[in-house]
């Protein structure tokens, strides 16, 4: 049954992987991946092999709205350019393939691997739903793949860690070295923890410690991740855990937090007291974001996020898909007068779809407004951006701006914020429009911004990635105008890089 299972997704999937290519609708994103059709939510099992850095994401092939959830599968050279392929993880039997992550078992510790090469193994959380006379069931299984992820097979002797509970899911699983076994992060949602499980082959887990409650606990904890990196300015490390919490974001509905520690091989240690709140996004749409797995030595850490929030997810006005990723966003750690925190920036592979290239520099706004406007419209853009509030109280920019809409991107009294509340669409949720802030400490120093726009899609990343923020927007046709403001006085010095970005679906 299960075999059949597995061959009737795969076919299903087959057969809407052969349909037209229709990547040119009015919000899809033309260099953050969405399926070519049908709801996807959070990213899973993401991981680098053979060349290939895998997207593994919760898709139903029935429809847009939420439920049969699998795993849909994409692939990728260089993180920009997509090919998505067919289902990986079908549901089957009842039980949906819920959120996980994947391993390269490069030493055949499960005896899943054939042929002397390594092989792929997924690692997910199984969910069966309540039904008359049984509750719901979350239990941790596996499926693995000898044909770099093309075919999967689920392990036969599934599950593999089951406490017989509704609410026990999300395993994050990498190699560790201080422990010399494979380690398991997983959550207890309703409890506010993290389980750390130890195994020496997948299959077989012991317990090793509980982190938790911490930070913010205001939701559901989920999605975590556990994972090394590396700190500004030499050759040490830390280790990350990032929490999903949904409701109890920063700005309302799902968010994520982080915390900063050491690893033994059995603990994790906050570095931080357990009080202090630490959020990886101050908009409202990146969640659930994961990191790659076995990424090639010496390379940073890169981190992709769903970027939606469970508020409004199922009433985005987007056809035929609903659903969509962030951009892919390297990290690190860097010392603040606060302690060790997390930076990120888009990944050095935005750059290889830039094509025309505007740059200005100067402190007049009429002359720099007139510049945009003759050189900097799209609708897929990168904006690298240094300016000074001079005698002004507020300064900023529109973009997407046209036919009265506009989405503000500003800095004022010490705080860099977003507002969506006339970026077109807003209407189809009363929790959507709205205006997100994060105080900045520029250090008396300029504001330096990189904006990351896409159709539907607005990411800031401030003061070379301190703060990060990512909003979704739904423009009218037409506005494609990015234009420059101060408020209260003249501002002081700008200088802006605008680069249109070419479609990573051509």
């Amino acid at each position: 049954m299960q075999g059949t299972a597995l061959i009737l997704g795969a076919a299903l999937a087959a057969c809407a992987f052969a349909q037209p290519p229709a990547y040119n609708q009015p919000y899809r994103p033309q260099y953050h991946f969405s399926p070519r059709e049908h709801w996807t939510n959070d990213p899973n099992g993401l991981v680098y092999f053979d060349g290939e850095y895998h997207l593994f994401f919760q898709y139903n092939p029935f429809g847009d709205q939420w439920g049969h959830m699998s795993w849909g599968h994409a692939v990728s050279r260089d993180l920009v350019h997509w090919q998505e392929l067919p289902v990986a993880l079908p549901e089957s039997d009842g039980i949906m393939i819920f959120t996980g992550s994947t391993v390269v078992d490069e030493n055949n510790t499960s005896g899943f691997c054939t042929g002397g090469k390594p092989c792929m193994v997924a690692v997910y959380t199984g969910h069966t739903p309540a039904a008359a006379g049984h509750p719901a069931l979350q239990t941790q299984n596996l499926a693995y793949s000898n044909d770099r992820g093309r075919s999967w097979t689920k392990y036969s002797g599934n599950p593999v860690l089951n406490l017989n509970l509704r609410d026990f899911r999300d395993p994050h699983v990498s190699w560790s070295p201080e422990a010399k076994q494979w380690v398991m992060a997983v959550a207890l949602p309703t409890e506010h923890k993290v389980l750390f499980y130890g195994s020496p082959n997948l299959k077989e887990w012991q317990r090793l410690s509980e982190f938790g409650p911490a930070g913010a606990t205001g939701g559901a904890w989920e999605c975590p991740i556990f994972t090394k990196v590396p700190v500004a300015g030499g050759a040490d490390s830390r280790w990350i855990l990032k929490v999903g919490v949904n409701p109890g974001g920063v700005q309302g509905g799902s968010g994520e937090q982080y915390f900063v520690g050491t690893f033994d091989g059995t603990h994790f240690v906050n570095a931080n007291p357990p009080s202090t709140t630490l959020w990886t996004d101050y908009g409202k749409d990146c969640y659930c974001a994961l990191t790659f797995n076995h990424m090639p030595t010496g390379a940073a850490p890169v981190m992709i996020g769903w970027m939606n929030n469970w508020q409004y997810a199922s009433k985005v006005p987007t056809s035929p898909w609903r659903g969509q990723m962030t951009a892919p966003r390297k990290l690190q750690l860097r010392q603040t007068a606060d302690g060790l925190r997390l930076f990120q920036m888009p990944a050095d592979a935005i750059e290889s779809l830039r094509s025309s290239h505007f740059t200005w520099d100067g402190q007049s706004v009429a002359d720099l407004n007139r510049a945009l406007g003759e050189h900097a419209k799209g609708s897929s853009l990168e904006l690298q951006i240094v300016m000074s509030p001079g005698q002004a109280s507020e300064i900023g920019w529109k973009v997407f701006s046209g036919g009265g809409s506009y989405t503000t991107v500003g800095y004022r009294n010490g705080d860099l914020f977003m507002d969506r509340n006339h970026s077109g669409l807003t209407d189809f949720s009363p929790t959507f429009p709205l205006r997100t802030a994060v105080p900045v400490d520029t250090g008396g120093k300029p504001v330096e911004l990189t904006i990351l726009l896409d159709r539907s899609t607005v990411e800031v990343f401030g003061q070379s990635g301190q703060v990060a923020l990512t909003n979704l927007v739904y423009p009218p046709a037409g506005a494609q105008g990015v234009e420059f403001y101060s408020i209260g006085g003249r501002p002081g010095p700008v200088r802006v890089d605008v680069w249109q970005l070419r479609s990573g679906w051509k």
